[in-house]
């Protein structure tokens, strides 16, 4: 019987299953050996069933359009991405010293500015960002944690190094979507599962709770904690909902709360009002609280900043962490680790131009056919040119936006993404591919064995987010020390 692995074609790129051999690395060996010894209609009885458990569990997501919002059935490739845990535990590391730097950055900010005052960072950087908020000048989360929970986005290059490509510190997603790809996983290749010492990632919400218990003010005992969602037509709802019910905590709008006079959070429920001591929120800053930020807001609570600022409150992330959130801002992290820990950055940062500086600008506008060119605020792959793959009016179009606003783009080389193999009308083939683990930092750190993987499921393709025509993959972290 013809393998499937006969037909396959290793690019230029890292693969992380197949060495430019067309051998198995020996980290995926068993899984290679697994995948050659099946045909195309076992593996699509395999595509079939991942669908239609997805379809059973409800695992959705909404993408926002002219036409309205759709909910679409979560997009997940059923061939896993595989790690090998020595080379993790590196990447482990270097995520918590990244999480700290930005949290000592964050904190500097909002305080002494040192950072600025050392002229380790324009100060106009920080003063003309949109998440730079003033009404947290002055405040000291516990540990100094501002940023509790963030998703870092890693890639590998041709040479199999992990770079960090971005940071996301406000409202970072996609954490239940990791541990359900591993339920999915376990129906689809049991007997595979069983085999192989694989890291567990449910035990995700247990460290989730145990963060957020911890961050609570002072004098609380036994902290009454709240999920506040933006309710069921946000594109995350889903998450929100499973791990809160993961968790045991209680799912919230803005409108069931309530701030008494002497800035406490209440809960309205059907036995009364319940006071709720630690928030993790799932709505940005501006929407947080009506009576500190945009008036117009209908999805939060007023008061939330009074009691938050009066010690009465913990919130999930902090108000303000998206300071660290902006792609001009990531370009410093290196610096960042230096300086606040007196460390040499563990993990590196994807070689960064800042069109707010003038021989930055000159470069990126001559090369944008060769540069991804990334605003400063965006996500989810809006509002990005690949150059590579951009017409010639597209590059003309954004030469006049970067020159209208320099402060709000960078640009970056086209790196060679690694690829998986992907399972793609009934065979193997290379997808380009990154990696999202979850850093949590409270009285204690902890990373995600793995994270979700995310996998651009059109040829060629390097934009992976599900909202741009991406999907996902179990990611395994593989231990081959027993």
């Amino acid at each position: 019987m013809n393998s499937l692995w006969d037909d396959y074609t290793v690019t230029n790129a890292y693969d992380e299953m197949r060495c430019p051999e067309n051998l198995a690395r020996q980290a995926s060996y068993q899984l290679s050996d697994y995948l050659g010894s099946l045909d195309s209609n076992a593996l699509d009885a395999r595509k079939n069933a991942a669908e239609m458990a997805i379809i059973e569990m409800g695992i959705t997501f909404t993408v926002y359009s002219d036409e309205g919002n759709i909910d679409r059935a979560w997009p997940f490739d059923i061939i896993p991405r595989i790690i090998e845990c020595k080379e993790w535990r590196r990447v482990e590391i270097g995520l918590k010293q990244r999480l700290k730097a930005l949290n000592c950055f964050i904190d500097d900010m909002y305080n002494e500015q040192a950072f600025i005052k050392e002229n380790l960072i324009p100060a106009d950087i920080i003063s003309s960002s949109k998440n730079f908020i003033k009404q947290c000048i002055g405040m000291r989360p516990k540990y100094g944690a501002w940023a509790n929970i963030c998703g870092s986005d890693l890639i590998r290059d041709k040479d199999g190094t992990f770079y960090v490509l971005e940071d996301n510190l406000r409202v970072p997603s996609g954490v239940s979507y990791m541990i359900e790809n591993r339920v999915i996983t376990k129906r689809v290749f049991p007997e595979l599962l069983q085999n192989l010492d694989v890291f567990p990632v449910d035990n995700y919400p247990a460290h989730l709770f145990e963060m957020l218990v911890s961050i609570a003010p002072p004098t609380v005992d036994a902290p009454r904690i709240a999920v506040l969602t933006p309710g069921i037509y946000n594109s995350a709802y889903f998450e929100h909902a499973f791990l809160a019910q993961q968790m045991g905590a209680e799912l919230v709008e803005g409108d069931d709360l309530v701030v008494d006079d002497e800035d406490c959070v209440y809960m309205r429920t059907i036995n009364g009002l319940e006071k709720v001591d630690v928030i993790y929120r799932r709505i940005d800053d501006q929407f947080l609280d009506p009576e500190a930020f945009r008036k117009d807001s209908m999805l939060g609570a007023k008061g939330l900043m009074r009691a938050w600022k009066a010690g009465n409150l913990a919130f999930a992330n902090a108000p303000g962490a998206g300071v660290a959130d902006d792609k001009v801002v990531y370009a410093y992290v290196p610096q960042m680790i230096r300086y606040y820990l007196n460390e040499e950055p563990i993990l590196p940062n994807v070689p960064t131009y800042l069109c707010s500086n003038v021989d930055d600008l000159a470069y990126v506008l001559t090369h944008l056919e060769e540069l991804v060119v990334k605003p400063a605020n965006e996500s989810g792959g809006y509002g990005m040119l690949v150059g590579p793959h951009a017409t010639r009016s597209e590059i003309k179009k954004f030469q006049k936006i970067i020159q209208q606003q320099p402060r709000n783009y960078i640009a970056q080389p086209t790196l060679a993404l690694s690829t998986c193999p992907t399972l793609c009308n009934n065979q193997l083939e290379p997808r380009h591919i990154d990696l999202r683990p979850f850093i949590l930092q409270g009285a204690n750190s902890f990373v995600t064995a793995g994270g979700l993987t995310r996998v651009a499921l059109k040829k060629g393709s390097l934009v992976v987010n599900s909202s741009q025509g991406g999907g996902s993959k179990d990611t395994w972290i593989i231990n081959m020390e027993n």
